[in-house]
């Protein structure tokens, strides 16, 4: 068993979407680190730029993925995710309010582990988060790099 907390990188810019991700993961333990924009995303995961000095053995265990962000789109930083062999192990779970067949083909395509639509009922959307997480952080089981 893992001795330390998981950690979540949330990549969503929807301060409300924001919100109510981080109000329903409450079941499990973890820490979550929440950036605003798909640049720093990179920068969090590939540690440059005001993240040089973050530890390198802290990568988060899941990324939660909005599509539709600021400076370098998710789809992007999803194919750069998964084109480095030091993420590339790393789930992403795509959590957009896209229902585009292409974004979710692309997605895919570029090594999503996983694609939901964001209801827009704010129970639905709850419920959405809870099952991300007892999935992703409670059954899943991920191989380290």
């Amino acid at each position: 068993m893992k001795e330390t907390l998981p950690l979540v990188l949330l990549v969503e810019d929807n301060p409300d979407h924001k919100e109510l991700i981080l109000a329903s993961m409450d079941r499990i333990e973890k820490k979550i680190d929440h950036i605003l924009d798909g640049e720093a995303a990179l920068d969090y995961l590939l540690r440059r730029g005001q993240y040089t000095g973050l530890n390198e053995n802290s990568l988060p265990d899941l990324i939660i993925l909005d599509l539709r962000i600021p400076k370098v789109d998710g789809l992007k930083v999803l194919k750069e995710i998964k084109e480095s062999d030091q993420l590339q192990h790393i789930p992403v779970v795509i959590f957009s309010s896209s229902e585009s067949e292409r974004d979710i083909q692309l997605a895919y395509l570029y090594g999503a582990n996983s694609y939901l639509v964001k209801s827009v009922g704010s129970d639905e959307f709850f419920r959405q988060i809870r099952r991300i997480e007892e999935y992703w952080l409670r059954e899943n089981r991920v191989g380290k790099k």
